[in-house]
């Protein structure tokens, strides 16, 4: 069979290795940088400041990690399975954190609860206290901080996977659970959770990622993980080997995690024991329960999501008659160009891998397409470091070729242009679009390829008439992702972006980073706001994916 050789030559074999190389290409070029290194750099790092970025990094992870972990999965099992006030509110609402940049909400709680802000000036007021030496007050600029921070709009991950992975599972384990007189938290330990334990591993995985790839909240917060350590040695040191041998050890941590964990897991199987579904039974919480889970379910909405969003809104109100529109508008230009164009592209890049994939053309194709879809286990800074490394080489052989041949100089044709900021977003988050796309066609039946063939499709004609009509919610929901997370980008837009050229994300960096947020609040507002409906139509999607759940009530209907 063809999906048992190691390659079959076709276009389509040949253009899918084609595109995943491209999209594999700066990963491989970080690695053989690093190892190809001929300074000395490596041994200074190591001596001075690799122990403490790697101290910083795995607390900062720990940290984050543990919060997601309590947050997302008490907050899924609450509003999966009891019943309390609000909980039909809460279950969607719990989802919008995640249109919430760590950077911004960094700013907005350092602008809150600084010494000179609204909350330490009001207990100053209630209690007569003349100045920091009369009380003590957390420090929000510290590690602390920003594991708090990143817990607050990074839990949605775990929430939306635990959530789902609840809704999926049979009852037959729980009432199993009951009849040996094992009450709520004993069933949740015992059984919910270990069930749901693949999904909760990826949600933490996924909040890990983007813990790994924040730049604003620690150099905000002057914490020193890997991702501020590669921006200062690569632009402050300007050492671009340095920059690539600290992004292979930061590559090395996150494969190594991943494979730990699946290592973990290797002789463990994760299967439903029945076919058949039914409502999954609930809890009623009544009085101070209650009282705990509206709480414990409130705080995180609150925190996350209303506060930021309020504070920001009542700067943009305050400040947006002297926002220069001119600017604002063209910032906001960009962002809209760069993402739109980022998303259309992974869509459609995705979409062919995962079509080349399903064709069976062999093992290589299959290896490949998983490793270009690695990048978005990659962090921000670490691709920009591959993006622009064999990007400038390329410009530097066309300009000599160019010259010694017609004696023209054609400069930078792709390195600190447009073109290279698109890029980097395609190899970056074009596993959330391969991802889709390929667990969307596994959802249809291969009989279907195999009419159409009987009926003189080609792969192509196959494609365009059968698959794209069933495909069409998930190319627009890998679509929207992918706009989401371009929109929110900010480490590697700060690296390869043109000269003079701003989005809303690096202009509300330039302004907050300075401690002028009240001057950025609208375009901070704009970056949350364009994250809200992709969170309203994730939540949804999860909500509908129990079997049988839809299908029951409409036959009652």
């Amino acid at each position: 069979m063809a999906s048992r050789a190691l390659f079959a030559i076709d276009a389509w074999g040949v253009g899918t290795l084609v595109v995943a190389g491209l999209m594999a290409a700066p990963v491989l070029a970080v690695v053989t940088l690093a190892i190809a290194a001929a300074d000395d750099i490596w041994g200074h790092l190591a001596r001075t400041v690799l122990p403490h970025y790697t101290r910083t990094t795995l607390a900062l992870m720990l940290g984050v990690g543990v919060g997601v972990f309590l947050v997302g999965t008490g907050a899924a099992w609450l509003v999966t399975m009891c019943r309390f006030p609000g909980r039909d509110i809460f279950a969607w609402a719990l989802l919008l954190p995640l249109a919430v940049p760590a950077y911004i909400i960094a700013y907005v709680y350092t602008d809150v609860l600084e010494y000179a802000g609204p909350v330490q000036g009001a207990l100053r007021a209630l209690f007569g206290w003349s100045g920091p030496k009369d009380y003590w007050f957390p420090e929000i600029r510290s590690l602390a901080g920003a594991i708090a921070m990143m817990t607050l709009v990074l839990y949605p991950y775990v929430y939306a996977l635990a959530r789902a992975a609840f809704l999926e599972q049979s009852v037959c384990a729980l009432e199993v659970s009951r009849l040996l007189g094992r009450g709520p938290w004993r069933s949740f330990t015992s059984v919910a959770l270990p069930l749901a334990r693949p999904a909760i591993v990826i949600g933490v995985s996924l909040a890990l990622m983007e813990t790994l790839n924040d730049f604003g909240t620690v150099d905000y917060f002057a914490v020193y993980t890997f991702t501020a350590g590669i921006y200062d040695v690569w632009l402050n040191m300007n050492s671009t080997s340095g920059a690539a041998q600290l992004a292979t050890v930061m590559l090395v941590l996150v494969l190594a995690l991943i494979a730990a964990e699946r290592w973990a897991r290797r002789r463990l199987r994760f299967h439903h024991t029945t076919n058949r579904y039914r409502e999954l039974p609930s809890y009623r919480l009544r009085r101070f329960p209650a009282a705990l889970a509206v709480t414990a379910c409130a705080a995180p909405i609150v925190l996350g999501f209303v506060v930021p969003s309020a504070v920001l809104f009542d700067y943009s109100v305050d400040t947006f008659a002297n926002t220069p529109m001119t600017d604002f508008a063209i910032y906001a230009f960009n962002s809209l160009t760069l993402s739109s164009t980022a998303a259309l592209l992974a869509a459609g890049i995705g979409l062919f891998m995962a079509y080349g994939v399903r064709l069976g053309r062999g093992r290589a194709v299959r290896a490949a397409t998983r490793f270009a879809s690695i990048g978005y286990a990659v962090p921000g800074a670490v691709l920009a470091i591959g993006v622009i490394v064999p990007l400038a080489r390329l410009d530097n052989a066309v300009d000599a070729f160019m010259g010694d041949v017609f004696g023209v100089s054609t400069g930078l044709l792709l390195s600190g242009t447009v073109a290279a900021v698109t890029y980097g977003y395609l190899v970056r988050f074009l596993a959330l679009s391969f991802g889709t796309m390929d667990a969307s066609l596994a959802k249809v039946t291969p009989s279907m390829d195999g009419a159409a063939r009987t009926l003189g499709s080609a792969p192509l004609g196959a494609l365009r008439r059968v698959h794209l009509p069933l495909m069409r919610g998930s190319i627009l929901a890998a679509a929207i992702l992918v706009f989401v997370d371009s929109m929110k980008e900010l480490p590697m837009t700060l690296i390869l972006r043109p000269f003079n050229f701003e989005t809303l994300a690096t202009y509300v960096y330039q302004f907050a980073s300075r401690e002028l947020l009240e001057q950025c609040a609208p375009a901070a507002l704009a970056i949350v706001a364009a994250g809200v409906l992709p969170v309203i139509l994730l939540s949804v999607a999860i909500t509908r994916s129990r079997p049988g759940q839809w299908e029951g009530r409409r036959g009652l209907a």
